[in-house]
């Protein structure tokens, strides 16, 4: 009797261009023991630069993880033998922390877009985790609840693809008869949210009954941001509303955990626990999604697709969760801050897929519930029954019983002496709970898979001024610092779990901020060694200096090609290098610093949000690919030194070769002075020539021509050793 193979869900495969990523790895590994061995057998005294270039060779080698089995996944929903009734259940999670600095209404178009899926709506629950305890927020999901009723047989109707509201309006005209009478209920909607927020209070006529004044009422004088109850409000109950075309709809539930000052509330990792165990008491779908309440689906079939992965026998044992992309909007032409991360959200997790699977980045995450609660094999229940993943809940999500045991798994104290954070839900002990977490639950035996759709299945915003994206940049590194300093470090405790080369992959992320030393050292020493006339750099006619040749281009060339693989631009990836660079200077140097002073006892800041709010003449800047300088940041200091000492030391080697001197063996410090100069390009325009709001504060330029002309007046007048 023969059987009939099924068809597949999902196939993947190597990339074509592993074998010669392999052969360069060898290749590339035996120019970097030879550098190693020059360093220490021919200038053993000379620790500076052997420290940069041991940093290099280690971050390469980090790097390399990616391309020894990088992959590419192709799924087949229209495989999927499961009927829709038996489609499982999806907890979906969206984190906003103030509502000044993530607008309300980007956080309502992203759930509206959630809540748009094609997916019965009966099986999907919407969770916004207000973790700023703002009435400014819970307003506007009040009002996005009476829009929903409207916004959602209209996509499903016209087969709508772009599902976010503000995203449709932007993109389509008129596409359909009622589009006009659609748009003017979201901008009447729209602009009774922003008067609101710009108010900072409510107005007794927007509070349409007695159920939201209650609600409203609870915002009272001892109602605190960082002091204040819990507050759960179903919106929407799937199984008692409907839609104006009388549909069911989502489950929509707003959220926010009680804080109180005498317990810590850990962050955002501390909000999504909250959400796994108010969801776990009022829904508890097997499958949660995370989201960040900037990044809208794009996509109305994405949990078709996410189930080509959880639907397969064969990966579903140990699957942890299936991560999408990050990928953006609005980028201009060149991406100048270099805000899309291709590597980090792109490149470097179809090179993990080839090995146990990406690390979880935040956003766009699919988890088996499972995970949050020990490994495959070895679980962590905690005591409460009603919150294990296979718990089934049999009663209403407005029942009184539901709703107070909700309200207790959401007090400040729930998680005292549990392993809440430690062995359950979202790692606590840094600001990057996103990749702490995936770090875990990958040494816990659980995999992941990462899928690339053609179509993004998630957009959101970007920074657009370089101080947001520095600041952005800057928290991550205190977060993958505390990481590091942990005992889950990637390399020791990662390498012992994983295999070395998830180890390695780890560790790429992990030591981020140890690049600002080589990148340091490269754009001062060799410069103000240049002004001295003292060589660093073997001269041009020797075989060494070809191998520093080999090293340089052949690690930027690779780096490149990669870029432009992953369907990147060569402009593009030049403001990527440009914006290393940038970060090696500023945000990896502060980002160290204040870690360090919290390891020291001494009070931090702790969690930045990174401002959504965009201003008109802001983006007419980027949009024009101008860098934005406006706020007089420290961290622009040593941006702006590194300016000025590259671009004297430059001007000091060309005036000696227009004098006739020698500089065979100051040749390559004249190319770093070349090349810090033209990537310095936009700090000159800032300091010297741009009369705009965006320009470089003139207290920064100031101090940083000062003292980077005392540091080339200092390299002129020491003598030559």
């Amino acid at each position: 009797m023969s059987t009939t193979t099924p068809p597949p869900l999902h196939t993947v495969h190597l990339l074509r261009r592993t074998t010669l990523n392999r052969i360069f790895a060898g290749i590339y590994s035996l120019a970097i023991l030879t550098l190693i061995h020059h360093h220490l057998y021919h200038h053993p005294t000379n620790t500076l630069f052997l420290t940069a270039d041991v940093i290099l060779a280690f971050m390469w080698a980090t790097t390399t993880s990616f391309r020894l089995y990088p992959t590419r996944r192709q799924v087949f929903p229209e495989n999927l033998e499961t009927s829709k009734e038996d489609f499982p259940a999806v907890d979906i999670f969206i984190c906003t922390a103030d509502p000044y600095k993530e607008p309300p209404m980007n956080v309502v178009n992203t759930a509206l877009s959630l809540m748009a899926y094609e997916y019965p709506p009966e099986k999907m629950s919407v969770y916004v985790s207000d973790d700023g305890g703002s009435h400014l927020t819970l307003f506007a999901f009040v009002e996005a609840a009476k829009f929903a009723k409207i916004w959602l047989p209209f996509c499903r109707d016209n087969n709508i693809v772009d599902r976010c509201p503000e995203a449709y309006f932007r993109l389509n005209d008129g596409a359909f008869a009622d589009s006009a009478d659609i748009k003017a209920m979201y901008e009447k909607m729209k602009m009774k949210v922003e008067s609101v927020v710009d108010r900072g209070s409510i107005d007794a006529e927007y509070i349409t009954n007695e159920d939201e004044r209650n609600v409203f009422d609870k915002w009272d004088k001892g109602f605190i941001r960082h002091h204040h109850p819990a507050v759960i409000q179903v919106l929407i109950e799937s199984g008692q509303e409907k839609d104006m075309k009388g549909h069911p709809m989502p489950n929509l539930i707003y959220v926010t955990r009680e804080k109180n000052k005498a317990h810590p509330h850990n962050f955002k990792a501390g909000a999504l626990n909250t959400l796994l165990r108010v969801s776990a008491v009022m829904t508890n779908a097997p499958i949660v999604l995370t989201q960040d309440c900037d990044m809208y689906s794009n996509d109305p079939k994405t949990l078709q697709r996410m189930l080509c992965f959880y639907a397969d026998e064969s990966t579903r044992h140990n699957l942890g969760y299936i991560q999408f992309p990050q990928r953006f909007y609005g980028i201009n032409r060149g991406d100048i801050y270099a805000s899309e991360y291709k590597r980090l959200y792109v490149i470097n997790p179809g090179g993990m897929d080839g090995l146990k699977g990406p690390c979880y980045v935040g956003s766009g995450c699919f988890f088996v519930r499972r995970v949050f609660f020990g490994g495959p094999s070895l679980p962590e229940l905690p005591e409460a029954r009603y919150l294990w993943p296979g718990h089934v809940v049999e009663k209403p999500i407005r029942n009184n019983k539901v709703l107070d045991l909700a309200h207790e798994v959401a007090g400040s104290n729930y998680e005292n002496n549990s392993t809440w954070g430690s062995k359950m839900g979202f790692r606590y002990g840094s600001l990057s709970e996103d990749f702490n977490t995936g770090l875990q639950q990958h040494c816990s035996g659980w995999k992941s898979i990462f899928f690339h759709p053609r179509r993004p299945a998630f957009l959101g915003d970007l920074p657009i001024t370089l101080y947001d994206a520095l600041s952005q940049n800057r928290r991550w590194c205190i977060g993958l610092l505390e990481v590091v300093f942990s005992k889950h470090n990637p390399l020791t405790y990662g390498s012992r779990f994983m295999g070395p080369l998830m180890g390695l992959a780890y560790a790429h992320n992990a030591f981020w901020p140890i690049w600002s030393i080589p990148i340091i050292i490269y754009s001062f020493v060799p410069q103000l060694a240049l002004l001295n006339r003292v060589s660093v750099f073997p001269e041009v006619t020797s075989s060494w200096f070809m191998l520093y040749a080999f090293l340089f281009f052949g690690a930027n060339v690779q780096d490149c090609l990669d870029f432009m693989l992953a369907q990147g631009t060569f402009q593009q990836w030049w403001n990527d290098q440009r914006i290393w660079f940038i970060r090696g200077l500023s945000s990896y140097v502060f980002g160290s610093m204040e870690f360090f002073i919290k390891r020291l006892g001494i009070s931090s800041k702790g969690f930045h949000v990174t401002s959504k709010v965009v201003d008109n003449e802001q983006s007419k800047r980027y949009n024009n690919g101008i860098f934005e300088f406006g706020v007089p940041s420290p961290m622009f200091v040593p941006l702006a030194t590194v300016a000025i000492v590259n671009l004297v030391a430059f001007v000091f080697g060309v005036v000696q070769v227009i004098r006739g001197v020698n500089m065979n063996g100051l040749f390559g410090q004249m190319f770093l002075s070349c090349f810090g100069l033209v990537n310095s390009w936009p700090i000159y325009e800032a300091m010297f020539r741009r009369t705009d709001k965006g320009k470089m504060p003139r207290v920064i330029s100031v101090i940083s021509t000062l003292i980077g002309l005392t540091l080339c007046m200092l390299a002129l007048v020491v003598p030559n050793a």
